[in-house]
């Protein structure tokens, strides 16, 4: 049976090194299951016994986003990194794998992704409750709307578009395409466009719009093909409008 490698960046913050695992290659192997396989045997390619590789994982689905990595340096979900594939694409017999580079490391592939949910508190990136309980329908959504609320719907935060943008490291404040999708989703919500007004004024502080230089990178990875391009292209309107009417609202003569 077909054997390959899976090399790995171990370790923790300041210590980190490369191990080697050969495993056999079985029908429709994601890299979940070979790292399930490392953690069921622990023995390096040295012949060595080793420690069971530390990752995250949940939904196994691509939904919750917590088993985001960088494989063969393209930030992506491994629950559906598909080893054949990866493989035939490379030409190579060994597939490298490494923890995101623009958070700090925990350990091995795992890393403290609490930098996206910070931010997201910092856009309100949901919908006030009034409290009400009125058991009428809701506000009418035209359906243009509710196709583009889906998709920006979809986000699991999984970071992987905050790893390809050459603006987002841990030496900057930018938030990132994954949050102003989000600030596009809420401001468009009937409930949630309440707090349109201080979205808008975070994306205009440090860390916001102005720090985004357009690469376009975050469209070309995301998991769930938001266009996020779209979604920096609406919000960079938004604010900019926000802007002028802060601006000469502020200056405009008193009657």
């Amino acid at each position: 049976m077909k054997s390959f490698t899976l090399q790995i960046l171990r370790g923790t913050e300041g210590n980190q090194f490369l191990e080697e695992f050969e495993l056999e290659l079985t029908p429709l192997m994601n890299v979940i299951t070979a790292l399930m396989e490392i953690q069921k045997r622990p023995i390096n390619k040295k012949g060595e016994l080793s420690t069971p590789v530390v990752w995250e994982q949940a939904c196994l689905e691509e939904v919750c986003g917590s088993c985001s990595m960088l494989i063969n340096g393209v930030p992506r979900q491994s629950c559906t990194a598909m080893i054949q594939p990866i493989l035939e694409e490379s030409g190579s017999e060994v597939i490298h794998l490494a923890p995101f580079d623009c958070y700090p490391l925990v350990r091995d592939l795992v890393v403290d992704r609490s930098r996206i949910f910070e931010d997201l508190k910092r856009i309100q990136a949901w919908s006030e409750v009034n409290g009400s309980q009125s058991k009428d329908f809701g506000p009418k959504i035209l359906p243009k709307s509710q196709e583009v609320m889906y998709e920006l719907s979809t986000c699991m935060s999984c970071g992987c578009c905050l790893v390809a943008c050459p603006n987002y490291t841990k030496t900057t404040q930018f938030v990132g395409a994954a949050v102003v999708g989000q600030a596009r989703l809420f401001n468009m919500h009937p409930n949630g466009k309440s707090n349109k007004e201080e979205r808008l004024n975070s994306l205009m502080g440090k860390g916001g719009l102005h720090e985004c230089s357009k690469a376009q990178n975050c469209v070309q990875v995301c998991p769930k093909k938001i266009d996020l391009v779209e979604a920096i292209a609406e919000m960079g309107d938004q604010v900019t409008s926000h802007a002028f009417k802060e601006f000469f609202g502020s200056n405009s003569p008193e009657e």
